[in-house]
Protein backbone atom coordinates (compact mmCIF):
# COMPACT_ATOMS: atom_id res chain seq x y z
CA UNK A 1 0.00 0.00 0.00
CA UNK A 2 1.63 3.32 -1.17
CA UNK A 3 1.31 6.47 0.37
CA UNK A 4 -1.72 8.11 -0.99
CA UNK A 5 -3.88 4.88 -0.54
CA UNK A 6 -2.76 5.34 3.14
CA UNK A 7 -4.00 9.07 3.29
CA UNK A 8 -7.24 8.02 1.76
CA UNK A 9 -7.66 5.13 4.33
CA UNK A 10 -7.35 8.11 7.28
CA UNK A 11 -10.74 9.44 5.87
CA UNK A 12 -12.78 6.08 6.22
CA UNK A 13 -11.00 4.89 8.90
CA UNK A 14 -12.62 7.99 11.12
CA UNK A 15 -16.02 7.31 9.22
CA UNK A 16 -18.67 6.20 11.76
CA UNK A 17 -21.53 4.48 11.41
CA UNK A 18 -25.55 4.74 13.32
CA UNK A 19 -28.17 2.47 14.18
CA UNK A 20 -30.32 3.16 11.05
CA UNK A 21 -26.83 2.71 9.42
CA UNK A 22 -25.88 5.95 8.01
CA UNK A 23 -22.49 7.07 7.64
CA UNK A 24 -20.86 10.24 9.68
CA UNK A 25 -17.80 11.91 10.37
CA UNK A 26 -17.52 13.56 13.85
CA UNK A 27 -15.95 17.37 13.01
CA UNK A 28 -12.95 17.16 15.83
CA UNK A 29 -11.44 13.87 14.22
CA UNK A 30 -11.75 15.23 11.07
CA UNK A 31 -9.95 18.64 12.22
CA UNK A 32 -7.10 15.92 13.42
CA UNK A 33 -6.92 14.58 10.15
CA UNK A 34 -6.67 18.01 8.07
CA UNK A 35 -4.08 18.89 10.27
CA UNK A 36 -5.78 21.88 11.93
CA UNK A 37 -3.91 22.27 15.43
CA UNK A 38 -6.89 24.58 16.84
CA UNK A 39 -10.81 24.36 17.12
CA UNK A 40 -10.72 27.94 16.23
CA UNK A 41 -9.26 28.21 12.94
CA UNK A 42 -11.18 24.66 11.84
CA UNK A 43 -14.54 25.84 13.11
CA UNK A 44 -14.44 29.19 10.79
CA UNK A 45 -13.99 26.51 7.85
CA UNK A 46 -17.12 24.79 8.66
CA UNK A 47 -18.82 28.28 8.95
CA UNK A 48 -18.28 29.00 5.38
CA UNK A 49 -19.30 24.91 4.65
CA UNK A 50 -22.81 25.90 6.25
CA UNK A 51 -23.00 28.88 4.48
CA UNK A 52 -22.16 26.88 1.37
CA UNK A 53 -24.58 24.05 1.97
CA UNK A 54 -27.80 26.99 1.95
CA UNK A 55 -26.69 28.39 -0.46
CA UNK A 56 -26.93 25.27 -2.63
CA UNK A 57 -30.18 25.21 -0.94
CA UNK A 58 -30.00 21.58 1.43
CA UNK A 59 -30.74 22.11 5.35
CA UNK A 60 -27.62 23.11 7.51
CA UNK A 61 -29.33 20.94 10.78
CA UNK A 62 -29.25 17.91 7.73
CA UNK A 63 -25.79 17.89 7.45
CA UNK A 64 -24.32 19.55 10.66
CA UNK A 65 -25.40 18.04 13.75
CA UNK A 66 -24.68 19.90 16.78
CA UNK A 67 -23.35 17.35 19.42
CA UNK A 68 -20.84 17.61 22.77
CA UNK A 69 -18.41 15.77 24.04
CA UNK A 70 -16.84 14.87 27.33
CA UNK A 71 -13.06 15.66 27.62
CA UNK A 72 -10.80 15.29 30.35
CA UNK A 73 -9.48 18.80 31.70
CA UNK A 74 -7.03 18.45 34.17
CA UNK A 75 -8.55 17.37 37.38
CA UNK A 76 -12.25 17.73 36.09
CA UNK A 77 -14.09 17.13 32.66
CA UNK A 78 -15.90 19.41 30.25
CA UNK A 79 -18.02 19.61 27.52
CA UNK A 80 -17.18 21.02 24.12
CA UNK A 81 -18.46 21.46 20.98
CA UNK A 82 -18.42 18.88 17.87
CA UNK A 83 -20.61 18.58 14.76
CA UNK A 84 -21.93 15.39 13.60
CA UNK A 85 -21.02 15.40 9.52
CA UNK A 86 -22.44 13.80 6.96
CA UNK A 87 -20.26 13.01 3.74
CA UNK A 88 -21.68 16.48 2.13
CA UNK A 89 -20.36 18.53 4.54
CA UNK A 90 -16.95 16.78 5.19
CA UNK A 91 -17.29 17.96 1.51
CA UNK A 92 -18.12 21.28 1.93
CA UNK A 93 -15.54 21.38 4.84
CA UNK A 94 -12.57 20.38 2.40
CA UNK A 95 -13.51 22.38 -0.70
CA UNK A 96 -13.37 25.36 1.91
CA UNK A 97 -9.93 24.60 4.04
CA UNK A 98 -6.70 25.47 3.32
CA UNK A 99 -5.51 23.79 0.33
CA UNK A 100 -1.51 24.00 0.91
CA UNK A 101 -2.30 21.36 3.69
CA UNK A 102 -1.68 17.99 1.47
CA UNK A 103 -4.25 16.13 3.72
CA UNK A 104 -6.72 18.78 2.56
CA UNK A 105 -5.92 18.50 -1.16
CA UNK A 106 -6.16 14.08 -0.28
CA UNK A 107 -9.66 15.11 1.21
CA UNK A 108 -11.01 16.78 -2.19
CA UNK A 109 -10.32 14.27 -3.98
CA UNK A 110 -11.52 11.61 -1.44
CA UNK A 111 -14.93 13.42 -0.72
CA UNK A 112 -15.66 14.47 -4.56
CA UNK A 113 -15.11 11.04 -5.56
CA UNK A 114 -17.23 8.99 -2.82
CA UNK A 115 -20.18 11.96 -2.63
CA UNK A 116 -20.90 11.20 -6.45
CA UNK A 117 -20.75 7.72 -6.03
CA UNK A 118 -23.20 7.60 -2.42
CA UNK A 119 -26.12 9.01 -4.04
CA UNK A 120 -26.25 5.57 -3.99
CA UNK A 121 -25.42 4.04 -0.53
CA UNK A 122 -22.19 1.76 -1.26
CA UNK A 123 -23.96 -1.25 -0.17
CA UNK A 124 -26.63 -0.74 -3.39
CA UNK A 125 -23.64 0.04 -5.53
CA UNK A 126 -21.77 -3.30 -4.85
CA UNK A 127 -24.86 -5.59 -6.04
CA UNK A 128 -24.97 -3.30 -8.70
CA UNK A 129 -24.19 -5.73 -12.18
CA UNK A 130 -21.22 -3.95 -14.63
CA UNK A 131 -24.06 -2.54 -16.84
CA UNK A 132 -26.47 -1.16 -14.13
CA UNK A 133 -23.16 0.38 -12.97
CA UNK A 134 -22.25 1.93 -16.30
CA UNK A 135 -25.79 3.59 -15.90
CA UNK A 136 -25.69 4.63 -12.86
CA UNK A 137 -22.19 6.68 -13.97
CA UNK A 138 -22.88 7.73 -17.34
CA UNK A 139 -26.38 9.84 -15.76
CA UNK A 140 -24.03 10.89 -13.43
CA UNK A 141 -21.74 12.42 -16.04
CA UNK A 142 -24.77 13.06 -18.26
CA UNK A 143 -26.10 15.31 -15.13
CA UNK A 144 -22.61 16.86 -14.06
CA UNK A 145 -21.94 17.97 -17.58
CA UNK A 146 -24.94 20.27 -17.48
CA UNK A 147 -24.21 21.69 -14.83
CA UNK A 148 -20.63 22.06 -16.18
CA UNK A 149 -21.29 23.63 -19.23
CA UNK A 150 -23.61 26.12 -17.34
CA UNK A 151 -20.84 27.04 -15.00
CA UNK A 152 -18.67 27.48 -17.55
CA UNK A 153 -20.78 29.45 -20.28
CA UNK A 154 -21.26 32.09 -17.36
CA UNK A 155 -17.51 32.08 -16.78
CA UNK A 156 -16.83 33.35 -20.83
CA UNK A 157 -16.59 30.05 -22.88
CA UNK A 158 -18.05 29.91 -26.44
CA UNK A 159 -15.94 26.94 -27.93
CA UNK A 160 -17.29 24.13 -25.96
CA UNK A 161 -15.41 21.74 -28.07
CA UNK A 162 -12.00 23.11 -27.59
CA UNK A 163 -13.25 23.10 -23.69
CA UNK A 164 -14.73 19.52 -23.88
CA UNK A 165 -11.46 18.55 -25.44
CA UNK A 166 -9.26 19.88 -22.69
CA UNK A 167 -10.63 17.62 -19.82
CA UNK A 168 -9.98 14.81 -22.10
CA UNK A 169 -6.96 15.37 -23.30
CA UNK A 170 -5.65 16.16 -19.57
CA UNK A 171 -7.10 12.39 -18.50
CA UNK A 172 -6.16 10.68 -21.56
CA UNK A 173 -2.85 12.27 -22.47
CA UNK A 174 -3.52 13.94 -25.53
CA UNK A 175 -6.17 11.99 -26.99
CA UNK A 176 -9.27 14.67 -28.09
CA UNK A 177 -13.04 12.64 -28.23
CA UNK A 178 -12.61 12.20 -31.64
CA UNK A 179 -9.12 10.38 -31.06
CA UNK A 180 -10.98 8.35 -28.09
CA UNK A 181 -13.86 7.31 -30.79
CA UNK A 182 -11.16 6.34 -32.94
CA UNK A 183 -9.55 3.80 -30.56
CA UNK A 184 -12.48 2.27 -29.43
CA UNK A 185 -13.56 1.59 -32.75
CA UNK A 186 -16.83 3.47 -32.60
CA UNK A 187 -19.15 5.09 -35.96
CA UNK A 188 -18.97 8.41 -36.79
CA UNK A 189 -20.24 10.97 -33.66
CA UNK A 190 -21.40 7.73 -31.59
CA UNK A 191 -21.01 8.75 -28.18
CA UNK A 192 -17.76 7.71 -26.27
CA UNK A 193 -19.11 7.77 -22.73
CA UNK A 194 -21.88 5.34 -23.82
CA UNK A 195 -19.11 3.01 -24.22
CA UNK A 196 -16.67 2.92 -21.35
CA UNK A 197 -16.92 0.13 -18.52
CA UNK A 198 -17.81 1.82 -14.87
CA UNK A 199 -14.50 2.84 -13.83
CA UNK A 200 -13.74 4.50 -17.15
CA UNK A 201 -16.69 6.68 -16.78
CA UNK A 202 -15.58 7.17 -12.97
CA UNK A 203 -12.53 8.48 -14.12
CA UNK A 204 -14.90 11.23 -15.80
CA UNK A 205 -17.59 11.77 -13.12
CA UNK A 206 -14.47 13.17 -11.69
CA UNK A 207 -13.27 15.23 -13.90
CA UNK A 208 -16.94 16.62 -14.35
CA UNK A 209 -17.28 17.47 -11.02
CA UNK A 210 -13.80 18.68 -9.50
CA UNK A 211 -13.54 21.19 -12.79
CA UNK A 212 -17.15 22.32 -11.82
CA UNK A 213 -15.78 22.94 -8.11
CA UNK A 214 -12.72 24.53 -9.49
CA UNK A 215 -14.84 27.06 -12.01
CA UNK A 216 -17.10 28.30 -9.67
CA UNK A 217 -14.42 29.53 -7.53
CA UNK A 218 -12.91 31.30 -10.30
CA UNK A 219 -13.45 34.80 -10.05
CA UNK A 220 -12.54 36.27 -13.85
CA UNK A 221 -14.66 35.89 -16.40
CA UNK A 222 -11.88 33.52 -18.98
CA UNK A 223 -12.50 31.15 -21.51
CA UNK A 224 -8.68 30.45 -21.55
CA UNK A 225 -8.66 30.21 -18.00
CA UNK A 226 -11.53 27.46 -17.58
CA UNK A 227 -10.42 26.06 -20.13
CA UNK A 228 -7.33 25.10 -19.25
CA UNK A 229 -8.77 24.51 -15.44
CA UNK A 230 -10.41 21.64 -17.21
CA UNK A 231 -6.97 19.93 -19.03
CA UNK A 232 -5.74 20.63 -15.42
CA UNK A 233 -8.26 18.40 -13.26
CA UNK A 234 -7.95 15.85 -16.20
CA UNK A 235 -4.30 15.80 -15.78
CA UNK A 236 -4.07 15.44 -11.90
CA UNK A 237 -6.45 12.91 -11.93
CA UNK A 238 -4.57 11.11 -14.61
CA UNK A 239 -1.50 10.96 -12.32
CA UNK A 240 -3.49 10.33 -9.22
CA UNK A 241 -4.78 6.95 -10.75
CA UNK A 242 -1.20 6.34 -11.80
CA UNK A 243 0.04 6.80 -8.53
CA UNK A 244 -2.34 4.30 -6.95
CA UNK A 245 -1.24 1.97 -9.61
CA UNK A 246 -4.83 1.72 -11.15
CA UNK A 247 -5.69 1.20 -14.52
CA UNK A 248 -4.89 4.47 -17.51
CA UNK A 249 -8.16 4.98 -18.97
CA UNK A 250 -7.35 5.00 -22.25
CA UNK A 251 -6.35 1.11 -21.11
CA UNK A 252 -9.77 0.53 -20.09
CA UNK A 253 -11.31 -2.56 -21.92
CA UNK A 254 -14.24 -1.24 -24.03
CA UNK A 255 -17.52 -3.05 -23.60
CA UNK A 256 -19.10 -5.19 -26.35
CA UNK A 257 -22.11 -3.59 -25.98
CA UNK A 258 -22.94 0.62 -25.86
CA UNK A 259 -25.41 1.79 -23.26
CA UNK A 260 -27.38 2.69 -26.06
CA UNK A 261 -27.94 -0.59 -26.95
CA UNK A 262 -28.54 -2.32 -23.56
CA UNK A 263 -31.02 0.42 -23.14
CA UNK A 264 -33.29 -0.48 -26.41
CA UNK A 265 -33.24 -4.00 -25.72
CA UNK A 266 -33.78 -3.76 -21.63
CA UNK A 267 -36.29 -0.66 -22.77
CA UNK A 268 -34.36 0.84 -19.38
CA UNK A 269 -35.90 4.20 -18.30
CA UNK A 270 -32.52 6.20 -18.03
CA UNK A 271 -32.44 8.26 -20.92
CA UNK A 272 -28.64 8.38 -22.73
CA UNK A 273 -28.49 11.17 -24.97
CA UNK A 274 -25.39 12.77 -26.61
CA UNK A 275 -23.96 15.12 -25.79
Amino acid sequence: MNELEISYNMFENIKHIDEEGKEYWFARELQHILRYKEWRYFSAVIEKAQIACSQSNNSISDHFGVCTKMVNSGVATKAILDYKLSRYACYLIVQNANPKIETVALGQTYFAIQTRKMELTEQEYKLLSEDEKRLYRRKQTRDGNKVLYKIAKEKGVKNFDRFTNAGYKGLYNGETANDIAKRKGLRYREDILNNMNSAELGANVFRITLTEDLLEKQETKSEIKATDTHYVVGKNIRQTIKELGGTMPEDQPTPKKSLKAIEKVNKLDIPLKEE
